[in-house]
């Protein structure tokens, strides 16, 4: 995809979505939230033991529902505290 223009006439090439550090990943929802398309939801983490977490509580991640909808603006890897998207 090529650069877009913006209201004001400048040129702007989107930044799409192309994947993301559920690793690093700490569930704060701050990608879900800024996002107004389907582009995120939050899972079960199914990595590798952490021993920051007890066997009986479950640690939640962002994963990628749909990279494809995504319209590219970045708004979600400039709230990310951990900056796990990948763009």
């Amino acid at each position: 995809m090529g650069t877009a223009t913006t209201a004001d006439g400048r040129s702007w090439e989107p930044q799409f979505i192309r994947s993301l550090n559920t690793a690093e990943c700490i569930g704060c929802g701050r990608c879900y939230k800024v996002c107004g398309r389907n582009v995120f939801e939050l899972v079960e983490y199914e990595g590798e033991d952490d021993d920051e977490w007890d066997d009986d509580s479950v640690r939640m991640v962002m994963e990628l529902a749909d990279a494809g909808d995504c319209v590219g603006c970045g708004a979600c890897e400039r709230v990310c505290p951990k900056a796990c998207h990948q763009h």
